[in-house]
């Protein structure tokens, strides 16, 4: 696995808030009760973050009242980000977190599979080839016998090969198997042993004009195996139409650009019959489906005590509803069914506590915590109800410790209990469970195949508060979590987690060391905790010289951290290695670091990553030292720009002129840039000009849809999707002459070797013939694409736009994408010859 950013990323307003608990109103309280009432269930599936469809999701949660889950074959880990650096697998947990920020709001659950996002796939045939494809099928079945959907919902059609993303039709093409797969003992069947078999019982695609082409095509489609929903449906108890409960689930995808404007009035969604009975009524996904309580054995009654509960609900004192709430939950304790009981026991537990104004809370004194570690934790419980109550015990889970407390909790009168708790030795670290081994391109690796499937690492560390509510008991687990007060938002929440004792991070993702020349290596150590001290040592790699042999700390207390610098001598041939510093402390070595994530809309994610920094003998030649980069969605091109001897100047668009641009050897365009950033629509006078009086001007990929402006350039230059998605794929040198391919580094065919994700995207299809293409390149079976890397000469300068993933290649260490880059940034003053006729990408 590549080294992930080892830094804290700290953006504090709002962040505070994602933590805390939920307390539900009467309202809140009364829709549960109607879901409880409720026992069908939909899977919704689909390869992305952001592939789903809220307006479903909300409209099966929340108007029928169904268990609805969303199952993304993967968790985005190959995508962009427009909110910050992170890409790859720290940007898969950011999606992941916004995806349960949206299940949370429109009332879905979240599922996944092991198969990693690669990134832009043109077909499932390459699709399935990287994943492992009876690997992930087996986890799609995994989802359906774990989830038990009456039935699933495909979001693509799995007969669009060619016509959509390869992950797309996989997904639809996995779920159909699935399908058919999940209710046989023959198919997996150690899963089968474990989870049981389940049979769906109908397959839908969710279709519309989008997958016919035109709204007129698919009006004159034949629907007669369509169910058509309207999903515009206001909710008064929520004062909410679904769509806008759709519109805000959807906006929880910020690091995708998708907030979404909230709609009202009816909206048609449709829903294709592939396998199972046709419904008689066309509205009614679940018809020839029991929904009621007396699809399970024993169910019949609670039913009826449940119906009586939602008829009689006072929304003044919901309290009242306690009594039968008890006897209902008593009677599911004695279902055979042991999927329906696990369930409806959760859901009732969290209506009664609810009901009651119970809250419960388990809140520990730090934030962090190591195994052997000992905290305080201050536990509460208090009843807001004249519902007869005690508190029994409080188990503290894991170590099974129980603390006796047999006291009654009178209406508002608050219980407190401060204990001190060891961390357990043998505890797992708080840290996402898909990345704690190392996998393949394709996907991730999870030993433990209970956690297969599940959104986040279920916490360990756990608080069981057993009640006993009108005589019955009643166990209800809370996490530790940590709170605190912060001056501007007040009552402010974090997750509890548990790290190593040491911290370990070294430098940035790569360093490069260009000609032989030396460098030196910053190392961090962090206590996790109090008295540490240790030796940190550097490692052995062949042909690197790393000086000196060890550092000695500490002692140091816990948050306190020191850096040591290393010094390097890299060998003589061009190399990467990895480098992996140890801290050895009383005799255990620690070599991973403790990285944390903070964005507004999602909770603080603490994870326990291994810490490689690729170290980069380059040969490289280069001319220029200032650099303006005008910042686009994100991306680290010009941390990598310094790494090669650069100036780099972060530029602010909105203070861009020719004058202002004149000292800079090149400006460099971010990715994305012109679909981001809406000043550049009016500085394109100024970087025109800048160009025009001598200067080079790079502008990285952009897509074709949402441009701040159609003038990208200052000659005709038309963004098309063309992509080369096998980065292996063969690199022709259509201008071999050309400057660009030739100084001051001489770039060949090794230059292109070692290539990670792709080669690129969204390159120009038509050009002006002032542009020269440089390189053509294509996938399997397609025709050559010339327009990866086009230059044009524009008054003494050089206009230069690439559809290369440099963004990606810089982090994977790529020497030869170092070297281009700098041809392009050296290229000097009309040294572009003209091409003509040159105009077109094929």
């Amino acid at each position: 696995m590549r080294k992930l950013f080892a830094l804290v990323l700290l953006i504090l307003t709002g962040t505070v808030q994602a933590q805390k608990p939920e307390k539900w109103n009467s309202s809140e309280i009364y829709s549960e009760i109607e879901k409880l009432n409720f026992l069908g269930s939909v899977l919704y599936v689909a390869a992305h973050p952001d592939d789903e469809n809220t307006r479903l999701i909300s409209y099966f949660s929340n108007e029928l009242n169904a268990r609805t889950a969303y199952l993304s074959l993967t968790r985005g880990d190959g995508g962009q980000n427009l909110i910050g650096p992170q890409l790859r697998e720290l940007l898969g947990v950011i999606r992941t977190q916004e995806l349960l920020a949206a299940r949370k709001i429109d009332g879905g659950e979240q599922f996944f599979t092991r198969a990693n996002d690669f990134g832009y796939s043109k077909n499932p045939e390459e699709t399935l080839s990287i994943w492992n494809e009876e690997e992930v099928l087996k986890d799609v079945v995994r989802a359906i016998r774990s989830f038990k959907p009456d039935v699933i919902i495909n979001r693509f059609d799995a007969n669009s090969a060619g016509e959509t993303h390869g992950h797309h039709t996989s997904s639809a093409i996995l779920s159909s198997r699935a399908f058919d797969l999940a209710g046989k003992k023959s198919a997996y069947p150690e899963q089968a042993n474990e989870l049981g078999t389940w049979q769906p019982k109908k397959l839908f695609f969710n279709t519309s004009p989008w997958f016919y082409g035109s709204q007129e095509e698919f009006d004159a489609a034949d629907k007669s195996h369509f169910l058509t929903f309207d999903t515009g449906v206001y909710f008064p108890l929520k004062g909410l139409s679904n769509t806008e409960i759709a519109s805000l689930s959807r906006s929880q995808h910020q690091s995708q650009g998708f907030g979404s404007t909230g709609t009202r009035g009816s909206a048609s969604e449709y829903i294709e019959l592939l396998k199972g009975d046709h419904p008689k009524n066309n509205n009614d996904v679940f018809h020839g489906i029991n929904t009621s309580w007396s699809r399970v054995k024993g169910g019949k009654e609670i039913g009826e005590i449940l119906e009586k509960v939602e008829q009689n609900f006072d929304f003044q004192n919901p309290a009242a509803s306690v009594p039968q709430l008890i006897r209902a939950y008593q009677l599911i304790q004695n279902l055979e069914d042991q999927h329906w009981k696990k369930v409806k026991s959760n859901q009732i537990k969290d209506i009664i506590a609810a009901s009651l104004g119970l809250y419960l809370e388990a809140v520990a004194n730090s934030s962090l915590a190591t195994p052997g570690e000992e905290v305080k934790l201050n536990l509460e419980a208090i009843n807001r109800s004249n519902i007869p109550t005690q508190l029994v015990s409080i188990k503290l889970h894991p170590g099974e410790r129980e603390i006796p407390i047999h006291l009654p909790l009178a209406n508002n009168k608050s219980s407190l209990e401060i204990v001190d708790f060891i961390i357990p030795e043998n505890v797992n670290f708080t840290s996402p469970y898909w990345l704690n081994k190392e996998g393949s391109l394709g996907m991730y690796k999870v030993e433990n195949d209970e956690l297969i499937g599940l959104p986040e690492t279920p916490r360990e560390l756990k608080a069981e508060f057993v009640l006993k509510i009108n005589n019955v008991e009643i166990p209800f687990q809370r996490n530790i979590t940590y709170k605190f007060n912060d001056p501007v938002t007040g009552e402010s929440y974090r997750p509890f987690e548990v790290v190593p004792a040491v911290s370990v991070t070294a430098g940035t993702e790569v360093m490069v060391f260009a000609n032989g020349a030396p460098g030196t290596i910053p190392v961090t150590v962090k206590a996790m905790k109090n008295g540490i001290s240790g030796t940190l040592k550097p490692g052995n790699l062949p042909g690197w010289k790393i000086t000196p042999e060890n550092h000695i700390f500490g002692p140091l207390q816990k948050g306190q951290e020191v850096t040591f610098n290393f010094n390097v001598q890299p060998p003589s041939v061009q190399n990467r290695s990895a480098f992996n510093p140890v801290a050895v402390v009383d005799g255990k070595e620690y070599s991973k670091s403790v990285v944390q994530m903070h964005y507004p809309h999602i909770p603080l994610q603490t994870l326990v990553l291994p810490n490689k920094t690729q170290l980069v003998k380059l040969d490289i030649q280069k001319r220029g030292r200032l650099i303006g980069y005008i910042p686009g969605a994100g991306d680290v091109v010009p941390q990598a720009l310094k790494q090669i001897g650069y100036t780099v100047e972060i530029l602010d668009p909105k203070t861009i002129s020719a004058g202002s641009l004149k000292k800079f050897d090149a400006v460099v365009v971010g990715i994305r840039a012109y679909n981001t950033v809406e000043e550049l629509r009016y500085r394109q006078p100024a970087l025109f000009e800048y160009v025009e009086q001598g200067g080079n001007l790079i502008l990285q990929y952009n897509t074709s849809r949402g441009l701040v402006t159609e003038e990208l350039a200052p000659y005709e230059l038309e963004l098309s999707r063309d992509r080369v998605t096998d980065e292996n794929a063969k690199v022709t040198f259509l201008a071999p002459n050309h400057p660009i391919l030739n100084s001051p580094n001489k770039i060949t065919a090794e230059d292109f070797e070692g290539w990670v994700q792709e080669r690129g995207l969204y390159f120009p299809d038509n050009w002006a013939e002032e542009f020269t293409p440089i390189l053509a390149m294509n996938d399997k079976g397609e025709t050559p694409k010339k327009g990866s890397l086009l230059v044009a000469p524009y008054g003494k300068g050089n206009f230069i736009y690439t559809g290369l993933s440099f963004f990606r290649e810089f982090p994977a260490g790529v020497p030869g994408a170092f070297r281009l880059f700098a041809n392009m940034i050296s290229l000097e003053e009309n040294t572009a010859p003209k091409s003509a006729g040159n105009n077109s990408a094929n």
